[in-house]
Protein backbone atom coordinates (compact mmCIF):
# COMPACT_ATOMS: atom_id res chain seq x y z
CA UNK A 1 0.00 0.00 0.00
CA UNK A 2 1.39 3.53 -0.75
CA UNK A 3 0.93 6.32 1.65
CA UNK A 4 0.00 9.52 1.06
CA UNK A 5 3.42 11.17 2.42
CA UNK A 6 5.00 14.30 1.28
CA UNK A 7 7.74 12.00 -0.42
CA UNK A 8 4.30 9.65 -2.28
CA UNK A 9 3.34 12.78 -3.63
CA UNK A 10 6.27 13.94 -5.16
CA UNK A 11 6.86 10.68 -6.93
CA UNK A 12 3.73 10.60 -8.37
CA UNK A 13 3.51 14.13 -9.67
CA UNK A 14 7.21 13.50 -11.39
CA UNK A 15 6.33 10.58 -12.90
CA UNK A 16 3.34 12.33 -13.92
CA UNK A 17 5.11 14.99 -15.31
CA UNK A 18 7.38 12.57 -17.24
CA UNK A 19 4.30 10.27 -18.76
CA UNK A 20 3.05 14.05 -19.68
CA UNK A 21 6.57 14.88 -21.59
CA UNK A 22 7.10 11.01 -22.91
CA UNK A 23 3.72 11.05 -24.34
CA UNK A 24 4.09 14.83 -26.23
CA UNK A 25 7.66 13.46 -27.27
CA UNK A 26 5.53 10.71 -28.76
CA UNK A 27 3.34 12.52 -30.17
CA UNK A 28 5.42 15.33 -31.75
CA UNK A 29 7.80 12.05 -33.56
CA UNK A 30 4.68 10.61 -35.17
CA UNK A 31 3.20 14.19 -36.66
CA UNK A 32 7.37 14.66 -38.40
CA UNK A 33 6.14 11.46 -39.64
CA UNK A 34 2.73 12.07 -40.82
CA UNK A 35 3.84 15.31 -42.50
CA UNK A 36 6.94 13.80 -44.21
CA UNK A 37 4.50 11.25 -45.71
CA UNK A 38 2.50 13.93 -46.98
CA UNK A 39 4.67 16.32 -48.58
CA UNK A 40 6.13 13.07 -50.48
CA UNK A 41 2.91 12.10 -51.56
CA UNK A 42 2.46 15.58 -53.08
CA UNK A 43 5.44 14.99 -54.84
CA UNK A 44 5.53 11.50 -55.51
CA UNK A 45 2.50 9.69 -55.08
CA UNK A 46 1.97 6.99 -52.35
CA UNK A 47 2.99 4.27 -54.37
CA UNK A 48 6.27 5.43 -55.06
CA UNK A 49 7.60 6.46 -52.00
CA UNK A 50 9.52 4.17 -49.19
CA UNK A 51 9.49 4.16 -45.51
CA UNK A 52 13.73 5.32 -46.29
CA UNK A 53 11.88 8.19 -47.65
CA UNK A 54 9.61 9.35 -45.23
CA UNK A 55 12.48 8.75 -42.44
CA UNK A 56 14.74 11.27 -44.46
CA UNK A 57 11.65 13.70 -45.20
CA UNK A 58 11.40 13.41 -40.71
CA UNK A 59 14.73 13.23 -39.94
CA UNK A 60 14.31 10.11 -37.95
CA UNK A 61 15.51 6.82 -37.49
CA UNK A 62 14.60 4.07 -39.11
CA UNK A 63 14.18 1.96 -35.38
CA UNK A 64 12.36 5.11 -34.23
CA UNK A 65 9.57 4.60 -37.24
CA UNK A 66 9.15 1.10 -36.77
CA UNK A 67 8.74 1.86 -33.04
CA UNK A 68 5.52 3.52 -33.98
CA UNK A 69 4.22 1.92 -37.18
CA UNK A 70 4.56 -1.19 -39.26
CA UNK A 71 5.01 0.51 -42.68
CA UNK A 72 3.94 3.33 -44.58
CA UNK A 73 0.41 1.93 -44.93
CA UNK A 74 0.12 1.97 -41.36
CA UNK A 75 1.83 5.62 -40.90
CA UNK A 76 -1.10 6.63 -43.85
CA UNK A 77 -3.71 4.72 -41.66
CA UNK A 78 -2.59 7.18 -38.54
CA UNK A 79 -3.79 10.11 -40.29
CA UNK A 80 -6.40 9.09 -41.73
CA UNK A 81 -8.09 7.98 -38.52
CA UNK A 82 -7.50 11.60 -36.96
CA UNK A 83 -10.07 12.70 -39.41
CA UNK A 84 -12.04 9.83 -39.16
CA UNK A 85 -12.30 10.51 -35.22
CA UNK A 86 -13.23 14.45 -35.90
CA UNK A 87 -16.24 13.82 -38.29
CA UNK A 88 -17.61 11.36 -36.25
CA UNK A 89 -17.73 13.36 -33.14
CA UNK A 90 -19.48 15.75 -35.48
CA UNK A 91 -21.97 13.05 -36.53
CA UNK A 92 -22.31 11.94 -32.93
CA UNK A 93 -22.98 15.42 -31.66
CA UNK A 94 -25.59 15.71 -34.14
CA UNK A 95 -27.57 12.18 -33.57
CA UNK A 96 -27.72 13.35 -29.86
CA UNK A 97 -29.97 16.09 -30.73
CA UNK A 98 -32.97 13.92 -31.29
CA UNK A 99 -35.12 12.49 -33.89
CA UNK A 100 -32.74 12.61 -36.85
CA UNK A 101 -33.85 15.34 -39.39
CA UNK A 102 -32.69 16.61 -42.87
CA UNK A 103 -30.20 19.27 -41.04
CA UNK A 104 -29.24 16.21 -38.69
CA UNK A 105 -28.02 14.24 -41.43
CA UNK A 106 -25.20 14.09 -43.04
CA UNK A 107 -23.62 16.49 -40.89
CA UNK A 108 -19.94 15.63 -40.63
CA UNK A 109 -19.95 16.53 -44.84
CA UNK A 110 -19.46 20.17 -44.26
CA UNK A 111 -16.21 19.56 -41.93
CA UNK A 112 -15.04 16.82 -44.50
CA UNK A 113 -15.02 19.35 -47.23
CA UNK A 114 -13.53 22.30 -44.93
CA UNK A 115 -10.59 19.74 -44.06
CA UNK A 116 -10.55 19.10 -47.60
CA UNK A 117 -10.64 22.34 -48.46
CA UNK A 118 -7.95 23.74 -45.99
CA UNK A 119 -5.67 20.55 -47.16
CA UNK A 120 -6.67 20.50 -51.28
CA UNK A 121 -3.53 20.01 -52.60
CA UNK A 122 -2.92 17.44 -49.74
CA UNK A 123 -6.13 16.03 -50.88
CA UNK A 124 -6.03 16.19 -54.97
CA UNK A 125 -2.64 14.01 -54.38
CA UNK A 126 -4.02 11.68 -51.88
CA UNK A 127 -7.33 10.89 -54.11
CA UNK A 128 -6.59 12.20 -57.67
CA UNK A 129 -4.89 10.23 -60.47
CA UNK A 130 -1.47 9.93 -58.76
CA UNK A 131 -2.85 8.42 -55.46
CA UNK A 132 -2.56 4.71 -54.68
CA UNK A 133 -5.64 2.18 -54.39
CA UNK A 134 -4.57 1.57 -50.61
CA UNK A 135 -5.69 5.61 -50.06
CA UNK A 136 -8.86 5.24 -52.35
CA UNK A 137 -9.60 2.35 -50.11
CA UNK A 138 -9.29 3.65 -46.86
CA UNK A 139 -10.81 7.25 -47.17
CA UNK A 140 -13.67 5.59 -49.07
CA UNK A 141 -13.85 2.99 -45.66
CA UNK A 142 -14.06 5.84 -44.09
CA UNK A 143 -16.96 7.39 -45.94
CA UNK A 144 -19.05 4.16 -46.11
CA UNK A 145 -18.49 3.60 -42.49
CA UNK A 146 -19.88 7.13 -41.54
CA UNK A 147 -23.04 7.04 -44.19
CA UNK A 148 -23.62 3.20 -42.25
CA UNK A 149 -24.19 5.21 -39.09
CA UNK A 150 -26.23 7.92 -40.25
CA UNK A 151 -28.77 5.70 -42.18
CA UNK A 152 -29.02 3.19 -38.85
CA UNK A 153 -29.79 5.62 -36.88
CA UNK A 154 -32.45 7.24 -39.61
CA UNK A 155 -33.26 3.28 -39.61
CA UNK A 156 -33.78 2.62 -35.80
CA UNK A 157 -35.60 6.47 -35.50
CA UNK A 158 -37.72 6.03 -38.22
CA UNK A 159 -38.87 2.17 -36.84
CA UNK A 160 -37.92 1.21 -40.54
CA UNK A 161 -36.27 -2.34 -39.64
CA UNK A 162 -34.69 -3.00 -43.20
CA UNK A 163 -32.21 -0.10 -42.77
CA UNK A 164 -29.39 0.53 -43.64
CA UNK A 165 -29.92 -0.79 -47.16
CA UNK A 166 -26.43 -2.07 -48.15
CA UNK A 167 -26.85 -0.86 -51.14
CA UNK A 168 -27.96 2.67 -50.30
CA UNK A 169 -24.63 3.10 -48.09
CA UNK A 170 -22.32 2.28 -50.93
CA UNK A 171 -24.54 4.10 -53.53
CA UNK A 172 -24.04 7.15 -51.36
CA UNK A 173 -20.88 6.74 -49.73
CA UNK A 174 -19.12 6.64 -53.64
CA UNK A 175 -21.25 9.29 -54.65
CA UNK A 176 -19.42 11.08 -52.11
CA UNK A 177 -16.18 9.72 -52.60
CA UNK A 178 -16.58 10.86 -56.63
CA UNK A 179 -17.85 14.18 -55.28
CA UNK A 180 -14.90 14.51 -53.14
CA UNK A 181 -12.47 13.92 -55.98
CA UNK A 182 -13.93 16.12 -58.92
CA UNK A 183 -14.63 19.22 -56.71
CA UNK A 184 -10.27 19.10 -55.43
CA UNK A 185 -8.91 17.96 -58.52
CA UNK A 186 -11.53 20.11 -61.53
CA UNK A 187 -11.21 23.40 -62.75
CA UNK A 188 -14.72 24.36 -61.00
CA UNK A 189 -14.38 26.37 -57.54
CA UNK A 190 -17.06 25.73 -55.78
CA UNK A 191 -17.03 26.76 -52.36
CA UNK A 192 -17.52 24.70 -49.40
CA UNK A 193 -21.10 26.22 -48.39
CA UNK A 194 -22.14 25.20 -52.65
CA UNK A 195 -20.25 21.42 -52.37
CA UNK A 196 -21.63 20.65 -49.54
CA UNK A 197 -25.33 21.91 -50.47
CA UNK A 198 -24.89 19.89 -53.91
CA UNK A 199 -24.34 17.27 -51.94
CA UNK A 200 -27.11 17.08 -49.65
CA UNK A 201 -29.33 18.42 -52.34
CA UNK A 202 -28.53 14.94 -54.18
CA UNK A 203 -28.20 12.66 -50.88
CA UNK A 204 -31.04 13.40 -48.99
CA UNK A 205 -33.66 12.22 -51.67
CA UNK A 206 -32.06 9.13 -52.61
CA UNK A 207 -32.19 8.78 -48.35
CA UNK A 208 -35.80 9.02 -48.61
CA UNK A 209 -36.13 6.73 -51.48
CA UNK A 210 -34.24 4.31 -49.84
CA UNK A 211 -36.70 4.02 -45.95
CA UNK A 212 -39.87 3.81 -47.94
Amino acid sequence: MVSNTPTSIVRKGRSLVTARARDRRIDRTQQLLRSGLLSLIQEKGFEALSVQDIIDRANVGRATFYAHFDNKEDLLASGIDGLRVSLKERQRQALSQGAVTDERLFAFSHEMFVHADAHRDVFRAMLGKRSGAVIQQLFHKMLVDLVRDDLKAMGSRSGTGSMPSEAAVQFLAGGLFGLVIWWVDGKMRMSVDDVNALFRRLAIPAVKAAVR
